[in-house]
């Protein structure tokens, strides 16, 4: 009696065979996972540093044309780690704004401040209030330790907290940008200086 070859799977290698492919298919599934997380982190990671360089030069150009303020107070008002607020005519409509560049969190902000607009017949001095300032946000994730600004005199000597004020004519920035710190690779960072001109001191 001839006995017929059986084709087709048994049971078992059906089993295997569909293991085998679960397995390759959470390999591709995870690394394609892995891929897309990498660009995500790598595109992330870029705008977040193109930011805050676009921040960061707007900065410098502003506080190199620093002035008096509309209302006589010194081109710089605050000189702190996280801080630096002083006066110009950031916009070139003849009116100077306060300005105010600094760390919130892991924000880069600035805060925009016009004076009050006093009429003629007004006797009442020109103010810069607090509640109108306009904030904007320059850049995210930010990572820097203080200080983020430091301050130097005409020698260049790093001035200690209660000299900055009025003895600074040039200062410096750090900002480290990541947009996950817990992820290589490490910190950018962002560091620029600016000479301060037309100071007066009217102290």
């Amino acid at each position: 009696m001839k006995q017929t070859k059986r084709t087709g799977f048994t049971l078992i290698e059906t089993i295997v065979a569909i293991a085998i492919f679960t397995v390759a298919m959470f390999v591709v599934s995870a690394f394609i996972l892995m891929m897309y997380r990498t660009q995500g982190y790598a595109f992330n990671q870029s705008q977040a540093i193109s930011e805050a360089r676009k921040g960061v030069e707007t900065m410098v150009k502003e506080i190199r044309e620093a002035q008096i303020a509309e209302n006589g107070a010194y081109t710089i008002e605050a000189t702190n780690d996280y801080e630096f607020t002083f006066y110009g005519d950031i916009d070139k409509d003849s009116t100077i704004e306060r300005v105010r560049y600094f760390v919130d969190g892991t924000d880069f902000k600035k805060g925009v401040i016009k004076p009050t607009s006093v009429s003629q017949l007004s006797d009442l001095p020109i103010q810069y209030l607090s509640q109108n300032e306009q904030i904007s946000v320059l850049s995210h994730y930010v990572r820097g330790v203080p200080p983020i600004f430091r301050y130097y005199d005409d020698s260049g000597n790093e001035l200690p907290a209660p000299a900055r004020r009025k003895d600074t004519t040039m200062m410096k920035l750090r900002l480290a940008i990541n947009v996950d710190p817990t992820r290589p690779p490490d910190d950018f960072v962002l560091e620029s200086e600016v000479q301060i001109r037309n100071l007066k001191t009217n102290l």
